[in-house]
């Protein structure tokens, strides 16, 4: 089992002014603990269950590049992107151009999108349901195709791109790593099936176990190799949390399928206690 950093509380100790420095420091200290993946929300403000809406929350693609500068050796992306936060061809675009300056080490984490208050908050559309899923299924073909050798117009409902030309193209090959997370059963994890290297599937092990099941069973249906992809998780961690608590947990969704679980703080203000009980609790699970 592998833990990854995933950071969505910025809400340190040492304040905002010293965001920079110490968001540095963190993922350096991540690594050298012998985290191999680090990821960032894809959040405009603090959601619910990690902190008050009002507390601080940075842009993932513009902290992602910060990352990438001050990391040497792990998988970075976004856990996940909302899908209507960014035309297609640009988070492409964007994507590339950090899996090229970091040497292959940044994927996208995509999905259908979920926080209307944010969306409404700052003026970004929000449609409905079947809409956004719809966006996401061309998202990823978009993505797939501009990390493709063709340059062919793309055609869709909600997407027309006249020449999908995307130069430098990814070092990582054939394109970058691909995440879809979610657990809806009809379509995301359809989608996981037809496109993506990896899922990410929250709800715990009773879930997680019957999830896993419907993603086989969608494998089966579009002929994929069900172990082909990438079963991940996510767990949280809080002030009373245990090394012992991380193991647990990372034991009980492994026995059941996942490889990875992303570990992610609430309210730990001091930041080095983060990296103590990840860098313990992976020492164990490997």
């Amino acid at each position: 089992m592998e833990l990854g950093l995933h950071i969505a509380d910025f809400t340190w100790a040492s304040g905002p002014a010293r965001l920079g420095a110490e968001l540095a420091r963190h993922v350096r200290e991540a690594e050298d603990a012998g985290i191999r993946r680090i990821t960032v929300m894809d959040h405009f403000w603090q959601i619910n269950g990690v902190g008050p809406t009002e507390t601080e929350m940075l842009e993932a693609y513009s902290a992602l590049g910060f990352i990438v500068a001050h990391t040497e050796h792990a998988l970075l992306h976004t856990l996940v992107t909302g899908v209507t936060y960014r035309e297609p061809a640009l988070l492409a675009k964007a994507v590339t151009t950090l899996n090229v300056l970091s040497g292959g080490r940044v994927g996208l984490g995509i999905g259908a999108a979920w926080n209307d208050a944010e969306s409404e908050g700052l003026g970004f559309a929000f449609p409905p349901t079947a809409e956004r899923f719809e966006r996401l299924e061309e998202a990823l073909r978009i993505c797939l195709q501009m990390w493709s050798d063709s340059e062919e117009p793309f055609e869709g409902r909600h997407y027309r791109l006249g020449r999908t030309l995307n130069s430098p193209q990814a070092v990582t090959r054939p394109h970058p790593y691909l995440m879809v997370g979610g657990g809806g059963e009809k379509k995301t994890l359809r989608m996981v099936a037809q496109y993506a290297d990896a899922c990410n599937i929250g709800g715990g092990v009773e879930v997680g176990a019957h999830k896993l099941e419907v993603l086989r069973g969608h494998c089966d249906a579009v002929g994929r190799d069900y172990e082909q992809i990438e079963k991940t998780s996510a767990i949280a961690i809080d002030p009373g949390s245990t090394v012992e608590d991380i193991v647990v947990a990372g034991e009980s969704l492994r026995e059941i399928g996942f490889t990875a679980v992303y570990v992610f703080a609430s309210g730990i203000t001091d930041r080095p206690r983060i990296i103590d009980l990840l860098g313990q609790a992976q020492a164990r699970l490997a």
